[in-house]
């Protein structure tokens, strides 16, 4: 448990009164999806008393004409139509947000804050949805009811009290709708700041660099489309059935036409074996599996880079021999660099691939094997690729990879990052960006009549930092839970409590409004699920899936309570009150979203005529210029890299830990203390290790050990009395939950390639409890 109401350490202990139960471990040998996904499902929803609205639900999740977007992952819709296009965290994601518990002022006036910041994070949420803003009284160590236009007042005045407007940082979860998302960075840019640190600062930032570099473009270039047509599928650092369940229904498609679907991460996960799709009620009924791969391979954490080098060097070894080896054609006309990254793959040694990578050289030379056979070609990869120190490399030595075969810009072939939340990438489309393109400044500055700045602003690590050291006093979180999302756990909190004023816009109280500034707001707001009433009527929001597909939402019961706001009403207030001078139509913008978007249409390439293509079927696809070979580099082609391998093998006695989700589990939002496809119940304060690794510190399994990292600078933090648990992962490799395992990523353990923070590659101790 993460307590820090009082301050924070580099030492965590357990919380007792979580880990009293019995924990279990029992290797899970069962496909994904299916039956368990089912009772699992029928479950939870009775837990949160909405089995009407929760069955509901499933049949307009993720449906065109009037359904809402699941607030889940980021997966296509499915084209075809399907009546229940789900999967089980979609489900539970909903149900959570429409539960019918509700968190009201008697619940505030019981509990200060002190006592709550005692609560597990999973107690926290449980409570239910927050139905009125609240202010942080210090007086009395709780939050007490505050009017919306007192409270959009004080966020205004405080903003207009700045003697810089850099001294305020707007943060930008996932969950914000195309249209609120642009309202936001409108109302930041047109207060004087880039300061728009958000999500993917921790996630896909590393995807983003590497792909505008090398094609021009910060996304991937296939469609769902062509995940259908590729003869070969290499997903790395992805656990589908957890993180990005709708793949499963790929995947298994995949294997059933006979693509090969190559799996590539240290943990085989149960989404990389088989499973039941519950959409096909025959299979459902008939118990009958479908494979999710062809093979599994597991390099050690890091050596991903090492081995896609090798897959490359393997068949440009091939192409001596063989004349069709290569895309000599697409070579020539498309690319720049090829000699060199020729010359590169040529002088690494088989040797130090092997070691880097963890994979033998034989295996290697089978990948390339599958890779050389297939026509079509798309390489998918999550965070388990880029939350490293050479993310970025790593990224670009897989468009490496794919540009040898010109597998990019034609059918069934491409890059196809896969984004872990519903709208993270809309948010990047729309403007979130603290490192804005000159052409979108000059753009927005023109149709919206303002000067953006033009200066660089802060993205997550070094808002946190300028927080710290008091350069930040007014932070604003747009959903999500930052406290316990950001790095560095305890330096994360001290930093919040350092400001003047937070503002958090949530729908459920989480560690967050604990972690809090000397003035404080908690400003809830209306979820996915439901009804947006306006001026102009029920109000729909669009948003950007990881494919470039931008289609509407809408939301299908009563909001929660009366006193919720949308959040571009929220936004709209709180700039109205900071800039009462403005001559944006903040007002006119919240009464129809239909005037958002036609802004947006004039601003943002891609999105012209906005309002029309949304509203067809499906919505409409950005134009990606890589899908048609148009590179937008310097060099108008495409570029190939050529960075020498990291060196990711841990030293002698430590292990590289990586981060990770359970299955029970939302991003931060934790459903429970199980983990049904790792085998784990009633335990949360694990980390897994190879059995080996084990013996070889004296461990068995459940043993209490202490796990400490050892950061950039030198520094030390640990987590006391965590339980060791045998897995299948490589020697040398450790993982366990985040974000429980985030207090051991230093706030400057982050890439100098993407400033992201090392989540997957921690540099960690672990030893028998009181060692140390």
């Amino acid at each position: 448990m993460f307590e820090s109401a009082h301050g924070g350490s580099g030492r965590v202990t357990v919380d007792d009164r979580r880990d009293s139960r019995r924990p279990e471990f029992k290797p899970y040998r069962h496909p994904a999806a299916g039956w368990g996904a089912a009772k699992s499902v029928t479950g939870f929803i009775l837990r949160q008393r909405e089995p009407i609205d929760g069955a509901r639900a499933l049949l307009r999740m993720n449906q065109e004409n009037g359904g809402f977007d699941c607030p889940g992952c980021a997966w296509p819709d499915d084209p075809g139509g399907l009546h229940l296009d789900v999967c089980e965290n979609g489900i539970k994601h909903v149900t959570w947000e429409m539960t019918g518990k509700r968190v009201g002022r008697d619940f505030f006036a019981a509990h200060p804050v002190r006592e709550l910041a005692k609560w597990s994070d999973t107690d926290l949420e449980a409570q239910g949805r927050l139905t009125e803003p609240l202010s942080y009284d210090p007086g009395t160590d709780r939050y007490v009811p505050i009017s919306w236009p007192d409270a959009f007042a004080l966020v205004g005045r405080t903003l207009r009290d700045l003697d810089s407007p850099d001294r305020a940082a707007f943060y930008t979860s996932g969950r914000l709708g195309n249209e609120a998302t642009f309202l936001y960075q409108l109302m930041a840019r047109e207060l004087g700041t880039n300061n728009l640190p958000d999500c993917s600062n921790m996630c896909h930032e590393a995807s983003g660099r590497a792909l505008k570099a090398a094609i021009g473009t910060g996304k991937g270039t296939v469609d769902v489309h062509d995940w259908e047509r590729a003869d070969a599928l290499f997903v790395f650092g992805v656990n589908a059935a957890s993180n990005a369940p709708r793949m499963l229904t790929a995947l298994a498609g995949a294997c059933r036409r006979g693509a090969q679907v190559v799996h590539v991460n240290p943990l085989v996960e149960a989404g990389a074996t088989r499973t039941i799709i519950p959409h096909e009620f025959a299979r459902m009924a008939a118990f009958r599996t479908t494979p999710t791969s062809t093979k599994n391979v597991q390099p050690r954490i890091g050596g991903d880079m090492a081995l896609v080098r090798g897959v490359a060097k393997a068949l440009l070894e091939l192409a001596e021999t063989d004349p069709n080896a290569l895309d000599a054609d697409f070579l020539a006309a498309h690319t720049t660099g090829f000699e060199r990254y020729r010359d590169v793959c040529a002088r690494t040694s088989w040797a130090e691939i092997e070691h880097q990578s963890g994979v033998a050289v034989a295996e290697i030379r089978a990948l390339a094997a599958v890779y050389r056979a297939a026509e079509r070609t798309i390489v998918s990869w999550c965070l388990g690729v880029t939350q490293h120190e050479h993310g970025v490399d790593t990224v670009r030595e897989i468009v490496n990879l794919l540009l040898l075969r010109g597998n990019i810009g034609r059918e069934g072939a491409g890059p196809s990052p896969v984004r872990g939340h519903s709208n993270v990438q809309g948010n990047r489309t729309c403007g979130i960006d603290h490192r804005p393109d000159p052409a979108f400044l000059d753009r927005l500055g023109a149709v919206c009549g303002i000067e953006p700045p033009r200066r660089h602003g802060l993205d997550t690590v070094r808002t946190i930092e300028a927080m710290r050291r008091g350069e930040v006093t007014v932070f604003v979180g747009m959903g999500g839970n930052f406290a316990l999302a950001a790095p560095d756990t305890p330096y994360t909190a001290e930093a919040l409590r350092n400001c003047d004023l937070t503002v958090q816009v949530s729908t459920k109280l989480n560690r967050s409004h604990l972690e809090h500034g000397r003035r404080a707001l908690i400003l809830p707001c209306i979820g996915r699920t439901e009804k947006d009433h306006q001026a102009a009527g029920v109000q729909a929001t669009s948003v950007e899936d990881a494919m470039s597909m931008v289609h509407l939402s809408t939301g299908m019961k009563r909001p929660a309570s009366p006193h919720l706001l949308s959040e571009p009403a929220i936004i709209a207030g709180m700039a109205r009150a900071a800039l009462p001078d403005s001559a944006t139509p903040w007002e006119g913008y919240v009464e129809d979203y239909d005037r958002i978007r036609d802004t947006m249409a004039q601003v943002l390439d891609g999105f012209e005529d906005f309002n029309r293509r949304v509203r067809q079927p499906h919505g409409f696809r950005i134009h990606q210029p890589a899908r048609d070979r148009e590179f937008r580099t310097a060099s108008g082609r495409a570029e190939f890299s050529a960075a020498g391998l990291p060196d990711v093998v841990p030293a002698p006695g430590t292990l590289a830990l990586g981060t990770m989700r359970s299955h029970d589990q939302w991003n931060t939002t934790i459903y429970s203390d199980n983990d049904r496809y790792r085998g784990i119940r009633n335990l949360r304060t694990l980390v897994f290790m190879n059995p080996d690794d084990m013996r070889e510190r004296g461990l068995a399994e459940f043993d209490e050990v202490d796990v400490t990292s050892v950061a950039k600078d030198g520094s030390t933090r640990s987590l006391l009395r965590y339980r060791a648990v045998p897995y299948d992962i490589p020697r040398g490799c450790a993982a366990g939950y985040m974000p429980e395992m985030n207090v051991l990523c230093a706030i400057g353990d982050y890439s100098a390639q993407s400033d992201q923070p090392l989540m997957k590659h921690l540099k960690v101790t672990v030893e028998p409890s009181g060692r140390g």
